[in-house]
């Protein structure tokens, strides 16, 4: 029983998917010329009207404690989209050989899809200079998702999303 409940404990704690994160930007842009930003007027988030209001609220936290303000006539427009899919479950067979002297011994090990397929959101966060209307930073972050979170862990999932993916802005332009 104690084997049973070992191997459930590590099977879900490796289901919590962790946010990865895909960054790119222009070399040529010195980041450290903006101070002000706001959100697109048309933005369609893909989130929400709920989930949209946690991302703003975490991302509006993130930014001001990086001394980024919000303005009318933002330096910065930020647009945000995103998209909801389902993964691959995480299923794999292998095969094994082996042997000492003259036994020699084989195995095969199935590892069988609990759960169905997994949730997955992607969110792409796009950093546009307003006065060039140029593309200058971009992330995308994909985490698992769980259809029937409280609003509370909703919450701080789109929080460890957004401190990710914010925490490699500014880019360290070399």
């Amino acid at each position: 029983m104690r084997y049973l409940l070992s191997i459930l404990l590590v099977l879900s704690l490796l289901s919590c998917s962790s946010v990865r994160v895909n960054y790119d930007y222009d070399k040529t842009v010195d980041f450290s010329s903006y101070s002000t930003y706001n959100y697109y007027a048309d933005m369609q988030s893909g989130l929400s009207q709920l989930d949209e209001k946690r991302l703003l609220r975490a991302l509006d936290s993130t930014l001001k404690a990086r001394g980024y303000r919000l303005a009318e006539e933002p330096e910065l427009f930020i647009n945000i989209m995103s998209d909801e899919y389902r993964g691959a479950p995480n299923s794999n067979v292998g095969v094994g050989i082996g042997g000492t002297g003259r036994n020699v011994g084989g195995g095969i090990s199935v590892g069988l899809p609990l759960g169905g397929l997994n949730l997955q959101r992607s969110i792409q966060f796009d950093l546009v200079d307003a006065q060039r209307d140029a593309l200058v930073w971009q992330a995308v972050a994909e985490s698992g998702l769980s259809e029937n979170a409280s609003p509370s862990v909703r919450e701080d999932k789109l929080r460890a999303v957004v401190k990710k993916v914010f925490s490699k802005f500014p880019p360290k332009v070399k």
